[in-house]
């Protein structure tokens, strides 16, 4: 599988690794937005690896033993944080985001191969739980990014599904205003 671009073959590295090793994996954030929303500039591959409580160190090990880490405490930051910084070998940067939520699992295990460039195909997340990430992250960027997949792909995502995921996790959050804000901007965005 011959990459177009610098990003898409430090993806495609990152998924090899990881089908080779059966683990659950997605990717979310630029990559996956490029696909179900708007395309936009991104300059790292984020996925999402389910790893489960207890676990976390098998796997960053791994990793760190195929991926250059991006800081000198990137294994106790990944285990404190539950995000590994590593760089591909073409010197991309990878954040893995190491899933235990029951959505997380739920997004890894929903992920489906969509080919995103001539002869490349890449695991994304579904687009209703790019949604859930995109709403409960809550930055400027991921407000932006859930206007383009509202109206690219909106169609195909049961919102019932995105707000029954999503009540939990902004309610950890002390959230009360994103699922409004969400449910405002699909009634503006959609006919």
């Amino acid at each position: 599988m011959d990459a177009p671009n610098r990003l898409l073959e430090a993806a495609v590295e990152l998924q090899i690794f990881c089908l080779k090793r059966h683990w659950l994996f997605c990717f979310i954030g630029g990559i996956a937005v490029q696909h179900w929303g708007e395309a936009r500039l991104t300059r790292d591959a984020d996925v999402e690896l389910f790893t489960g409580i207890g676990d976390e160190v098998a796997y960053v090990d791994a990793l760190l033993g195929a991926f250059r880490p991006r800081a000198d405490d990137t294994r106790d930051f990944a285990l404190a944080h539950r995000v590994l910084l590593l760089a591909a070998s073409n010197g991309i940067p990878l954040d893995v985001a190491l899933g235990a939520l029951p959505f997380e699992e739920k997004a890894v295990r929903s992920a489906t191969d969509v080919e995103i460039a001539d002869g490349v195909t890449l695991r994304l997340v579904a687009p209703g739980a790019l949604v859930v990430f995109k709403v409960f992250a809550g930055r400027a960027q991921d407000w932006i990014d859930l206007e383009g997949i509202i109206v690219r792909s909106g169609h195909l995502i049961d919102w019932m599904d995105v707000c029954a995921d999503l009540r939990p996790l902004l309610d950890v959050k002390g959230d009360s205003e994103s699922i409004d804000r969400l449910d405002r901007l699909r009634k503006g965005l959609t006919p």
